[in-house]
């Protein structure tokens, strides 16, 4: 079984004074979140949608889903996120395991909601790699020069470019093996996670890397509305 799992619990701190979380803002006349959602319900390999988000923002996020999506919007599952990204994860998982159960087969599609321009390509070869390898991620090319300080002050070093790549989303993960991962980490190693791919990574697991859309952009500030808009544009325009 697989399964579509759409972040939405941020609060968008980085975009500034907005009266909304991020995802919720407008873009091509419709939330954020709907854009993505939209792209997810295209594939018809998930088992269910499950979006999850901070608890007061659940039913407008129902309500959304129901507005734009009509009947496709009411079979998407919407989950209370948690206080972190891996606990929100971990949240679906405990949902799916609750409904279906949880075997070695049991693949979790992770995406941020506010990455609105993922391809169907992108969600097929996660959906294969991850049913190959157990773990992958979405990733493109470093184009900058990468430079690592320890301090913040000065360079520590200069890392190979061309070994260099920068996180995108989709990350898909065998929820069970995920679930046994991030369960035997201790409170230190947790504390130093950004993202889920790093709990396998630290245990030593190997993920698969997943190539990336230059236009899979995360939409964190304002400026990035405006470049969305751009993209959203130009899609309409068949540029």
């Amino acid at each position: 079984m697989v399964f579509g799992v759409i972040l939405a619990g941020g609060v968008g701190s980085r975009m500034g004074n907005v009266e909304k979380p991020k995802q919720f803002l407008k873009i091509g006349g419709k939330p954020i979140l709907i854009h993505t959602v939209e792209k997810f319900l295209m594939h018809d390999s998930f088992q269910e949608l499950i979006v999850l988000t901070p608890t007061e923002w659940i039913e407008h996020t129902k309500n959304l889903l129901k507005k734009y999506l009509g009947e496709a919007g009411s079979t998407v599952k919407v989950l209370k996120g948690g206080s972190t990204r891996n606990e929100t994860i971990m949240n679906s998982i405990a949902y799916i395991e609750e409904k279906y159960g949880l075997d070695d087969d049991t693949l979790i599609v992770t995406h941020d909601s506010v990455r609105p321009f993922l391809t169907y390509r992108i969600i097929e070869e996660n959906i294969k790699y991850g049913l190959q390898y157990g773990a992958c991620d979405t990733v493109i090319p470093a184009t900058d020069t990468i430079v690592h300080s320890e301090d913040g002050k000065v360079i520590t070093s200069v890392p190979d470019r061309s070994k260099m790549y920068q996180g995108q989303t989709p990350q898909t993960f065998g929820a069970k093996k995920l679930k046994e991962l991030y369960q035997s980490l201790t409170e230190e190693e947790k504390e130093i996670l950004t993202d889920a791919s790093k709990i396998f990574v630290i245990k030593g697991e190997q993920v698969y890397l997943v190539e990336g859309e230059v236009y899979n952009t995360k939409i964190t500030y304002p400026y990035d509305l405006r470049v969305a808009e751009s993209l959203l544009n130009d899609q309409k325009n068949g540029k």
